[in-house]
């Protein structure tokens, strides 16, 4: 595509990295109504369709490619997600960073010019892995230094939402980025009156309404749009520098 590029060109990509370990029996039925949800709001607002892609990985004892990044409303069927195995977090991130390469690259071939992806982590659980195994394999995903050009270039705007099992104290460090602090990111937790399959219904809302909001902002200074403290969702959301857990 030549010329300058106007707004019809430019794309944000969303994944939803989703544990399915055995832990998530029983909510996986909500979670997949995740995407028929956000298919009939895309439909509303089909031009908020084109300026967005949408990915879904499940993991457990690997991670595997469910849905690939695609425009939602182009698909005839969609996914169901099924629970198998544990909850190996380096698994899931490794493959992520390689699906971003992917997936980035491709986009930027075609013309696009691509947002800085945004990936929504839905967990119940703690890692099964080593400590040291998942954590460098998200400092692989997550890391990058612009003035050197070493590290992942492509790394996401990483949004951890956990369910009632999970370990807050985890997930926090998983925020990324963490500054500057206009552009950090943030966690949502399931609220303490809510049930798993409640909460669910949160984050599907939650997940909607940022893509719905981050597509038809686009035009402007674009990028990802999440819920600030105070808005009318019944969910716990967390900062990077909140010191809420010891």
């Amino acid at each position: 595509m030549a010329g300058s590029l106007d707004d019809s060109q430019k794309l944000l990509p969303f994944y939803l990295l989703c544990d399915v370990s055995a832990s998530m029996f029983g909510v996986l039925d909500d979670v997949n109504q995740i995407l028929p949800t956000l298919t009939v709001a895309l439909e509303r607002d089909p031009i908020i369709c084109d300026k967005i892609r949408f990915g879904v990985i499940d993991f457990s004892d690997d991670a595997r490619l469910v849905l690939p990044l695609c425009e939602l409303l182009e698909q005839e069927t969609l996914p169901a997600l099924s629970c198998r195995g544990g909850t190996n977090y380096g698994a899931a991130f490794d493959f992520l960073r390689t699906q971003l390469e992917q997936d980035v690259n491709t986009l930027k071939a075609d013309g696009y010019l691509v947002h800085r992806p945004a990936v929504f982590f839905l967990s119940d659980g703690s890692p099964t892995d080593a400590e040291a195994s998942w954590r460098s394999a998200f400092a692989n995903l997550t890391q990058y230094d612009k003035q050197t050009d070493q590290g992942f270039a492509f790394y996401p705007n990483f949004i951890p939402f956990g369910l009632n099992g999970c370990d807050p104290r985890l997930l926090q460090q998983l925020i990324h980025p963490t500054q500057p602090k206009e552009r950090s990111m943030k966690m949502f937790l399931q609220a303490e009156n809510q049930g798993a399959a409640e909460a669910v219904t949160t984050m599907a809302k939650l997940l909607v309404n940022s893509v719905v909001k981050s597509g038809a902002g686009l035009a402007g200074a674009g990028g990802i749009v999440l819920p600030e403290k105070g808005d009318d969702l019944d969910v716990v959301i967390v900062e990077p520098d909140d010191d809420l857990y010891l």
